[in-house]
């Protein structure tokens, strides 16, 4: 583990007013950044008005929140709709305290030779998925005690979110844990000084990164927000700072798992394979350290933008269904196919990585060819479409065919309905008494 025995308070001090810092300015980073490369995609050009290429509009829209009138639901639970939001963004600024940022580095015009991590112990890792996992009682009670329909089913769905896919993602952690045979940070980066746990575990990686998209409540996983369905979710009744906590906690946790993801998986801070090898190493210490975690983190970054970009919300049964029914089934297999592989090489004396990497290739293979098959499947089925404007055929439409009722697309009808049956059938009748009492006038 990284030695801290040379730190004094004021030197912990330090460290957390940098940590909040670095934060605080990377959420109004990453708020310009995802405008700008969303803009880029759609062929628009982002902010461009305040500051040189729209770099204070974060600033500015962080002023704008905090002088709006701060709006409380007069049905609300005023204490823990106040609470909520601070408990996210508590919970949100408590991970970063065990990420290691960098290696042992002396600090300019002084004597002081310290990590670039806040602290550590022996599992420090469990202590982010509590972190995160206490953060989303944050979200559940605001939708709670807004006192209001659309918030409170966004809290429970973002209850349903966390727990299938903070199942997924701990399964994810736990090949690393087998491979590092440690669960604190520093040892785990220490751990990835030859190799990146990216090449021998990339099954796990993939589902990590699926599930840490799943477990931030970004799309294709906003469940919880979902603007086209309850408006904002739970955020809906609230406005002002306490809106801008829940939207800086958002955008936090995206710092955060994008940390971890680097840390578990990206070797942490060491610079990739050509650049560590220069002049015995000389760019992968001291504070070169910082520049790597941060590119690799910022990666992540963009890989965000880039899917929230390109990817459309998922239908909330397929978002369960994709959760329980793979994430969690592939991630309990690699585990065993992990396990048995370690046990051989622990054990046995036997070399077991070769067969290790085999598994991995053959699974990225496998990822690949999936990919290219859906990929022509779909410039088929767009081929054997009728041309833009053609009039679809009318076919029968089961809404519960799969189980979850959905309406139907362009060129479906739903079939009738048995009370429009029974008025169909009742209806001559309905009309030959009038015209009876019309004849008994008559005579």
């Amino acid at each position: 583990m990284a030695d801290f025995s040379g730190d004094t308070l004021i030197t912990y001090v330090v460290k957390s007013i940098l940590i909040i810092v670095f934060l605080l300015t990377s959420v109004l980073i990453a708020i310009w950044f995802e405008r700008k490369v969303i803009g880029r995609m759609q062929e628009r050009p982002g902010p461009n008005v305040h500051g040189p290429f729209g770099l204070l509009q974060s600033l500015f829209d962080a002023m704008k929140l905090l002088i709006k009138e701060d709006i409380t639901v007069k049905g609300a639970d005023k204490f823990l709709y106040i609470l909520a939001p601070m408990i996210s963004v508590f919970c949100s600024l408590l991970v970063f305290a065990v990420i290691p940022l960098g290696p042992e580095v002396a600090i300019p015009f002084t004597d002081i030779v310290t990590p670039l991590q806040l602290t550590d112990f022996p599992v420090a890792t469990l202590y982010i998925l509590a972190c995160a996992s206490v953060g989303v009682y944050g979200i559940v009670l605001g939708g709670w005690s807004s006192g209001s329909t659309y918030p409170l089913l966004g809290s429970v769905r973002s209850t349903a979110q966390v727990i299938s896919y903070e199942l997924a993602m701990g399964l994810s952690l736990v090949s690393v844990f087998i491979m590092a045979g440690s669960m604190s940070t520093s040892q785990i980066v220490s751990s990835q000084d030859t190799m990146w746990w990216l090449f021998p575990l990339f099954p796990a990686f993939i589902i990590y990164v699926i599930s840490m998209m799943g477990e931030v409540n970004r799309l294709p996983f906003d469940l919880p927000e979902a603007e086209g369905e309850l408006v904002s979710g739970y955020m809906t009744e609230y406005s002002s700072m306490k809106f801008a906590w829940f939207f800086l906690a958002e955008y936090i946790n995206m710092l955060n798992v994008s940390a971890v993801a680097t840390t578990l998986f990206l070797g942490g801070y060491h610079a990739p394979w050509p650049i560590s090898q220069i002049n015995d190493g000389m760019f992968d210490q001291g504070w070169w350290g910082l520049l790597w975690f941060v590119l690799k983190m910022w990666a992540f970054m963009f890989f965000f933008v880039w899917v929230r970009g390109t990817l459309v919300r998922f239908r909330y049964d397929q978002f369960m269904i994709f959760g329980w029914k793979v994430l969690i089934p592939a991630a309990l297999g690699w585990i065993f196919i992990l396990t048995a592989f370690r046990g051989i090489q622990e054990f046995g004396n036997v070399d077991a990585r070769p067969a290790l990497f085999t598994v991995a290739a053959i699974a990225a293979v496998l990822l690949v060819i999936t990919l290219i098959v859906d990929q022509r499947q779909a410039k088929r089925a767009a081929q054997a479409a009728p041309p833009p404007g053609t009039p679809q055929p009318q076919e029968a439409f089961d809404a519960f065919e799969h189980g979850y009722p959905v309406p139907p697309l362009p060129g479906q009808q739903l079939p009738p309905s048995p009370r429009a049956a029974r008025r169909t059938a009742q209806a001559p009748t309905a009309q030959l008494e009038p015209q009876r009492e019309e004849d008994g006038d008559d005579r």
